[in-house]
């Protein structure tokens, strides 16, 4: 199972210039669609007297979740060479946005799209490219008796500990656990007699 995927770790910026216009480029690390709303209005505020904010964002597996936006731009020559960017570069969970400030000259179709892929790949070139995993949440419920095993398989697997409570002889975990290595955890921790190990919200 293939549980990784290529992103970028902090927003990063580029620029490029065509007969007067000026291309901001920005990308940004997301995890929702939530969140790219926040960060295209923060930009569309920041840079209220653009003419145009074009954009395009990948999220979850292969990118599965994506859009790409003209914002004015005639079709085809802002949003899509931006995800042709994202796509070459195989990122998710990223957004690019590339901000406008008209010269005064017409680029034409195919200068408006060679200016937003260039300006597009500029942001990408200046960001860290980085390596994550998929992860999956489990929550394992135990006795006070069992900690110290569910300690060890925690060390052992490296497991994240996102929550816990040990205040009572009824003890909770909540762990960040590889996609690729959620089934096996799973299994070690029910091994444990009374422990009992299961998604947030699954029955």
């Amino acid at each position: 199972m293939i549980d990784t995927y290529s992103t970028i770790s902090a927003p990063a910026e580029g620029l490029y210039r065509e007969k007067g216009s000026r291309f901001l480029s920005f990308a940004f690390p997301v995890q929702s669609e939530e969140e790219v709303k926040q960060r295209i209005a923060a930009v569309r505020q920041e840079h209220h007297s653009a003419r145009h904010h074009c954009y395009a964002y990948r999220l979850g597996k292969e990118g599965a979740l994506f859009r790409a936006t003209d914002d004015g731009e005639p079709s085809g020559t802002g949003g899509k060479p931006i995800l042709g960017q994202l796509l070459s570069a195989n990122l998710t969970n990223v957004l690019l946005v590339v901000t406008r400030y008209f010269g005064g000259t017409l680029l034409g179709t195919s200068g408006l799209i060679a200016a937003y892929r260039s300006a597009a790949g500029a942001a990408i070139a200046g960001a860290q490219v980085v390596q994550r995993t998929w992860d999956v949440e489990l929550t394992a419920t135990f006795s006070y008796a069992n900690l110290n095993e569910v300690m060890k398989l925690v060390k052992e697997e490296q497991l994240r500990v996102l929550r816990q409570d040990f205040r009572s002889e009824q003890c909770s975990i909540c762990l960040s656990v590889r996609e690729s290595k959620a089934q096996r955890v799973r299994e070690r921790l029910n091994e444990l007699g009374d422990a009992q190990a299961y998604k947030p919200g699954a029955e």
